[in-house]
């Protein structure tokens, strides 16, 4: 690991490039099996976001991913553990650009998952506490807090095994039930579903204008759609 390195900064803050593009940065990390409509959503999403709202927006792709950056990685569980941990840096720089980035991938470990969150989480926090807000500060505050830094965004698109395998839009269900694909998430090898989602998409039950229209919802609720008067961050 290289330690005679030092971070440069740049002219410009996160809430420069925020007020610029009128929106807030924010992961929103899309779990759940495969075939579960993470990326179908996302991409729905994605969509609505730039054509309807102007929004800057970027899907990360699970597959798309191992095309390039994490072609080396395979799907044991160190791999998978490497593949959301890099991931998770790429959404960090998609949040400091100010974006809004959707990752859709399995990401079957609550660890890795929340690892991430706390990756993204920390830098608002940790500049919170550094200029002294956190005196005084009472429970209620600091939920307030917590809220006003939430940079990650749990989307758990709930669908079970047998729907998605019944869907299986790429025959990876039955490639994986005859052997061929070993360590296949939900069937030989394990899904952790997210205690506390921020937000849970019904896809065996739901639409994907439904689901579209209810993270649409979501992102207006939390002031991610506009810049509003947050101070440099």
């Amino acid at each position: 690991m290289a330690t005679n390195i030092t971070w440069h900064h740049s002219h410009i803050t996160r809430s420069d490039r925020e007020r610029h593009l009128n929106q807030r940065g924010v992961t929103l990390w899309f779990t759940g099996l495969s075939g579960s409509g993470k990326s179908t959503i996302a991409t729905a999403l994605e969509r609505e976001l730039v054509r309807k709202h102007k929004k800057a927006t970027y899907v990360l792709d699970g597959d798309n991913i191992r095309h390039g950056l994490n072609k080396d990685l395979g799907f044991g569980p160190g791999d998978r553990q490497e593949n959301i941990r890099r991931i998770g840096e790429v959404c960090n720089l998609f949040i400091d650009a100010g974006m809004i980035v959707m990752a859709a991938f399995v990401s079957p470990y609550k660890e890795d998952r929340d690892k991430v969150r706390g990756l993204l989480n920390k830098t608002d926090e940790q500049k919170f506490y550094s200029d002294g807000n956190n005196e005084g500060q009472n429970e209620d505050s600091m939920q307030q807090l917590k809220e006003r830094t939430k940079n990650f965004i749990e989307i758990y698109v709930k669908a079970d095994v047998s729907t998605c395998e019944e869907r299986d839009p790429k025959g990876l269900y039955k490639r994986a039930r005859s052997g061929e694909i070993k360590s296949f998430t939900g069937i030989s090898a394990p899904f952790e579903e997210p205690d506390n989602a921020e937000v849970i998409l019904d896809s065996k039950e739901k639409s994907v204008d439904e689901c579209v229209s209810q993270l649409m919802t979501y992102l207006r609720d939390g002031g991610y759609l506009s810049a509003g008067e947050s101070e440099d961050r």
